[in-house]
């Protein structure tokens, strides 16, 4: 096992804390070269997890950041698509917005709960969109992995070529007021709750 600062000792950025071959990045820190660095001035910590995966982060006084737990839900921007998955850049967890995105996929197989065979990511998500998803785990130390497999989580703010913010006709399509033109989605039911900004 590699040295790791001790948790509690105060570090700066560009400090290296512990060797990535045993540890994992967590917020505040970053990977270079095979070991961890902080990213942020502040507190070591370091949890171990039921794996025996011990995961470093950094917590500054100035710098809180609220992160995503496992079935969280959280607002995401959809930045990107692939034939595999959508990246997103989380913006809000459970109603409250973050200081600072994170980012997340939402892989083929998360999208829906039932036909996943049939899934096509670029039917069911556009760079823009606004999705509401639920951590579905803590992924690796550069994402978290969501899934939009329930009927209150997937877009629920996307905007016509038209550049016009589109209606959710059905759990499927969205429409654009203006040129009435459908686009094809993985629509939520409608949670205001979640929406505030």
């Amino acid at each position: 096992m590699a040295e790791l600062l001790k948790s509690s000792q105060i570090c700066v950025p560009g400090e290296r804390l512990a060797s990535a071959e045993h540890h994992r990045a967590g917020f505040g820190t970053y990977v270079k070269r095979g070991y961890i660095f902080a990213s942020l001035a502040g507190m070591v910590r370091s949890e171990q997890n039921d794996k025996d995966i011990i995961t470093v982060s950094v917590r500054s006084k100035h710098h809180q950041q609220l992160l995503p737990q496992i079935d969280s839900i959280v607002t995401c921007k959809v930045t990107g698509i692939s034939g595999r998955f959508a990246k997103c850049l989380i913006t809000a967890v459970n109603n409250a917005r973050l200081s600072e995105p994170l980012r997340g996929i939402i892989r083929r197989e998360d999208v829906r709960a039932k036909d996943i065979e049939k899934v096509e990511i670029p039917k069911c998500f556009r760079p823009g969109d606004v999705v509401l998803a639920k951590v579905l785990s803590l992924g690796d130390a550069s994402s978290y992995l969501l899934t939009t497999a329930e009927n209150g989580l997937g877009v629920v703010l996307a905007r016509s070529e038209a550049g016009e913010l589109m209606l959710p006709i059905s759990w499927q399509e969205m429409q654009c007021p203006v040129s009435y033109v459908k686009e094809s989605r993985k629509v939520a039911r409608p949670q205001e709750h979640y929406l505030k900004q």
